[in-house]
């Protein structure tokens, strides 16, 4: 793996209001500290000078159409006009957008990946990006998703975690990536 230099950037995936449109499904959420998880990661991409792109997801769901209120980043979030936002209609962040032609461009070779949800957009990224030959950390803790069917939350983390470790990901908390930031900038 790679060590974090200039050649890294934060990828934040669909963290968007329209998951919030269905209330007793938001309810069902994992990582009820994804908020501070997440804003922590691009406190810490920020103030070493590296990338962060943010995606949002469009389909014909609720909350999740272009016209919809809800089709915009979380509250909490606070994008700067520096900061690509790029919107995709697929469930990787590559195949219907040009983040790959913006990170070769930014000379990125390692991603960091966090947002919603965990096994879906989030790991689907993670396999594309791996296999275009990007390094890549999944910072779980800073990812979330709901129950499919008669899945728990925990054990979709559990087999998120294990088909993309040491495969298409180093999984990592948000702890590690600042620590390999800062060991980076010295």
């Amino acid at each position: 793996m790679q060590s974090m230099k200039n050649n890294t950037a934060l990828l934040v995936v669909d963290v968007q209001e329209g998951f919030k449109v269905n209330p007793e499904r938001w309810a069902q959420r994992s990582n009820h500290a994804f908020e501070k998880n997440v804003t922590e990661l691009i406190r810490t991409f920020r103030e070493a000078s590296l990338p962060v792109i943010w995606m949002l997801h469009t389909d014909s769901d609720p909350g999740f159409r272009r016209t919809d209120p809800e089709f915009r980043l979380m509250d909490f979030l606070d994008r700067r006009d520096d900061e690509p936002l790029l919107v995709k209609t697929t469930r990787n962040s590559f195949t219907s957008t040009d983040l790959g032609q913006r990170l070769d461009a930014m000379g990125v070779r390692k991603l960091v990946i966090c947002g919603i949800s965990t096994e879906q957009c989030c790991e689907t990224t993670t396999r594309v990006a791996a296999d275009l030959g990007y390094d890549v950390d999944f910072v779980t803790e800073a990812t979330l998703t709901f129950p499919i069917g008669t899945l728990s939350t925990e054990a979709i983390v559990e087999r998120t975690e294990a088909v993309l470790r040491g495969r298409f990901a180093k999984i990592v908390n948000v702890a590690a990536v600042a620590e390999e930031l800062l060991v980076s900038a010295t």
